[in-house]
């Protein structure tokens, strides 16, 4: 009976101060795919306060746009308030398939939702595909450090996933489709007499580029002896406009937080530039940072399989290369 009642895929829609995060245009372009496999619709749900709109995501391939209204719940981001609106309308709607992008926000949001449907939640899924025996979906994430991919279904509907940010293209914006945009109160699916459940007071900036979003971005890797050295990756990065990452071992060696991984493990980035410092170049890290346009390797062992992905191989040591580089970067910006 659950089955029959289930069907289509749902896109949650996360808000970055009034505009849509990129990683909603990506789960839209994945969630069309997945919808057109199973003859189904797509949709997405948007979550804000009195003022803002859904044109931004209209011509990103959904049927229908639910804009769930509440100024006072969902111009800021209250978790609880945000799944108990999400879980009533997910038990509205029935979507077989509810996706939500693995930023800070929706890794916070999709549990507390997930247990409130009494739904199974895979996180930080690198792929998604359906199965063409059942048209379950498949959701495919790193295992065991990265060292497998793990294929998993869920047995209860709707069928939940977190999803990294940069695993997909986005969808492209054509002006001449339009949503048909759904708007509900806030209160439809919330009990707005509760009182909310923390104080929002401030929102603190963090001055440091998203490593997925980054242009440019410098790693470090194990030819890093020790932690203070980690400065002047991000020394050439902060240089080059761009992001600092680093390998899985400097992160495990207690070297730089996780947020700065680069790999299955971690985040997956795309950028213009990407330079690898001391890094061998394991399939694990290959596998977050191979669709670089550019890859420039620095590295003391020739052999390093870095090389074999790299369009500019530099065999050296790092501690001699990266403060040339720092040098010659810092002159060429104080001539213009």
């Amino acid at each position: 009976m659950e089955t029959v009642e289930y069907g289509g895929v749902m896109v949650f829609a996360e808000q970055n101060e009034g505009a849509p995060h990129r990683v909603c245009f990506e789960l839209l372009a994945k969630g069309r795919e997945l919808a057109d496999t199973l003859g189904a619709e797509l949709s997405c749900a948007m979550l804000a306060g009195k003022g803002e709109n859904a044109d931004a995501l209209s011509a990103r391939g959904a049927n229908k746009i639910y804009l769930i209204e509440d100024e006072t719940r969902f111009s800021q981001p209250d978790e609880p308030a945000y799944a108990e609106c999400l879980a009533g309308l997910i038990k509205k709607a029935k979507p077989g398939i509810v996706l939500f992008g693995a930023t800070p926000f929706g890794r916070s949001l999709a549990p507390r939702v997930a247990a409130l449907l009494g739904a199974g939640l895979t996180a930080d899924c690198t792929a998604l595909e359906t199965d063409p025996s059942d048209g379950r979906l498949v959701q495919i994430r790193p295992a065991f450090s990265g060292n497998i991919l793990a294929r998993i279904k869920s047995s209860a509907l709707p069928q939940m996933a977190t999803v990294r940010h940069k695993e997909f293209d986005e969808a492209a914006a054509d002006i001449s489709k339009k949503s048909e945009i759904i708007r509900i109160s806030g209160g439809a699916f919330i009990n707005n007499g509760n009182a909310p459940a923390f104080e929002f007071i401030r929102r603190l900036a963090d001055k440091r580029t998203e490593i997925t979003d980054a242009e440019v971005v410098v790693s470090g890797g194990a030819g890093l002896k020790k932690a203070s050295d980690f400065g002047m990756i991000k020394e050439l990065a902060a240089l080059l406009g761009g992001s600092a990452g680093a390998s899985r071992a400097i992160v495990e060696n207690g070297f730089v937080p996780k947020e700065y991984q680069v790999g299955y493990s971690g985040s997956r980035v795309k950028p213009k530039i990407y330079v690898a410092a001391g890094i061998s170049g394991s399939p694990q890290h290959m596998a977050g940072m191979k669709d670089s346009e550019t890859v420039v390797a620095i590295n003391g062992d020739a052999s390093a399989p870095i090389f074999k992905i790299a369009d500019v191989g530099i065999v050296g040591d790092l501690y001699e290369v990266v403060p040339k580089l720092i040098k010659l970067v810092t002159e060429l910006k104080n001539e213009k």
